[in-house]
């Protein structure tokens, strides 16, 4: 399972995503819903586009953590992530499906989960200097994948692209 990017074919509109991601840094906007007042809660997320483990279709993911956005995730797990360039956007939603330690759903064997994990960080630009600390980490943390099947994906009308006035 060692495949970091996705191979497979991408739906309409993931290539945009995948530049924009390469545009900068990797970032991405992830807007989840806050169940009892409905309101959106945001949070800023390394993302990649990767292969699911189970399907080996390509999906957004990002790792996450404990916290509100996995609790949203896991009450409602639909995701919205924006990423932007420049002036530049393109936004993907979907269905999220976890993989970790503490999520009910499918599962993966261990080694299956650490590799998961790691080829997200690698995929999304990270760099660390002891990938058997990094694991660790993620496993002592109990770290989530977030995998976001796209089902909808825009960006800025055609003919707004922005460009910078000169001297800025």
């Amino acid at each position: 399972m060692s495949t970091s990017r996705s191979t497979t074919t991408a739906p309409p509109g993931l290539d945009l995503v995948r530049r924009r991601l390469s545009e900068n840094n990797a970032l991405a906007v992830l807007v989840t819903t806050h169940p009892e007042r409905g309101e959106p809660q945001v949070a800023v997320v390394n993302t990649a586009i990767i292969d699911d483990p189970l399907t080996g279709e390509p999906r957004v993911a990002f790792v996450g953590r404990r916290g509100a956005k996995l609790a949203n995730l896991r009450r409602n797990p639909v995701a919205t992530l924006v990423v932007l360039a420049g002036w530049e956007w393109v936004a993907v939603a979907g269905a999220v499906e976890l993989y970790g330690p503490d999520e009910p759903g499918p599962s993966l064997e261990p080694e299956a989960q650490r590799q998961l994990l790691r080829d997200i960080y690698l995929s999304a630009g990270g760099h660390h200097p002891d990938l058997a600390a990094y694991d660790q980490t993620m496993i002592d943390e109990r770290r989530c994948a977030v995998l976001v099947a796209p089902t909808r994906i825009w960006t800025n009308p055609a003919g707004s692209e922005h460009v910078a006035p000169e001297g800025s």
